[in-house]
């Protein structure tokens, strides 16, 4: 049990939580995608679990797979794969591996706060770049600069791209719906960062919240790209399983006034219910809103000269085992 440190780019006054670190030792590492919505086949989640705290996190569910709450649990409770680094280059040096780009912490943060101490993350960044594995990443942490050593050497050699998920810049919504996150700013700033180092980085407007964050689309697609950022995308609220009750509390809590509204406009964004979870749907909804959202984030990325492209072709033709080369020799 420690107490979780805020994130000194969190810009919240929320109270320290007791958290609880599990230390685990997983078997396998490496997850095949099934979805034809993510522009990813393969994945690697370090942590099971999200200290940041956004209400709206798709992954709560996956704790009850642990007999853990979606709740409160999954912000408090956290599983970190210590050996992940280690089955990783296992997982690389097999003979019949086939390299192709990994998504490294899709379903939970790879940079969430106690990464600072494990530096879990940081390893598994560490053995890719040796084994010339191309890997992205997804993060709404500042944590990723501490890493822009790797980060900028594998973006040498095109085996890196980096997403920064920016839901909102305002504080005061950021600080009921995030937590345990950096502010917008320090996201934004993060992204002109990366982009210095000769990163390239793609913004995330993710979730887009009907009537909550949705009139900023405009406004984050702005300071994203000046920023630097190369491209940019943006995911509808998904309401999966446990998620659905959590949101509606917290949002009837912090929104009485709009939270009917906000409740009829996503069943109109998904066919009369609050989630839809077919391929194809699920990330972009349907019908005549859906279509307003889709149209003013395509004009605003085009004026700004944003590209909407979900991923950049990155080299796997560099990929080798370290040590192959001298055993050749012999």
């Amino acid at each position: 049990m420690r107490t979780l440190e805020l994130d000194p780019d969190s810009d919240t006054n929320i109270a320290s939580v007791p958290t609880e670190i599990r230390h685990e030792h997983a078997r396998s590492l490496i997850t095949r995608n099934r979805s034809p919505d993510v522009p990813f086949n393969v994945s690697i989640n370090p942590y099971r679990g999200c200290e940041h705290g956004c209400v709206y996190c798709f992954a709560r569910p996956s704790h009850s797979y642990l007999d853990l709450s979606p709740g409160l649990d999954f912000e408090t409770r956290i599983s970190a794969k210590t050996n992940a680094p280690a089955l990783l280059r296992e997982a690389l040096s097999r003979p019949g591996y086939r390299c192709e780009p990994i998504a490294l912490g899709i379903n939970t943060d790879a940079y969430q706060p106690i990464e600072r101490e494990l530096q879990i993350t940081r390893q598994l960044l560490q053995v890719a770049s040796d084994f010339n594995q191309p890997v992205s990443l997804i993060t709404k942490s500042a944590l990723i600069l501490r890493d822009l050593d790797l980060l900028g050497d594998m973006a040498e050699r095109n085996l890196v791209q980096v997403a920064i998920s920016v839901t909102t810049l305002d504080n005061n919504l950021k600080r009921i719906l995030e937590p345990r996150t950096a502010s917008g700013a320090t996201r934004v700033k993060t992204i002109r960062a990366l982009c210095e180092a000769g990163v390239p980085v793609s913004a995330l407007i993710a979730p887009v919240i009907p009537l909550i964050n949705e009139s900023e689309i405009e406004d984050i697609l702005d300071a994203v790209a000046f920023a630097g950022a190369l491209s940019a995308s943006y995911i509808l609220l998904r309401l999966p399983h446990e998620v659905a009750p959590l949101f509606c509390e917290w949002l009837r809590e912090h929104f009485p006034d709009r939270a009917n509204h906000v409740l009829s406009r996503l069943r109109e964004l998904r066919g009369g219910k609050l989630y839809d979870n077919r391929f194809g749907e699920r990330m972009r909804g349907q019908g005549v809103f859906a279509d307003l959202i889709k149209h003013r984030f395509a004009i605003a990325a085009r004026r700004l000269g944003l590209s909407t492209e979900r991923s950049l072709a990155l080299d796997c033709s560099r990929f080798h085992v370290p040590g192959d080369d001298q055993m050749a020799l012999f």
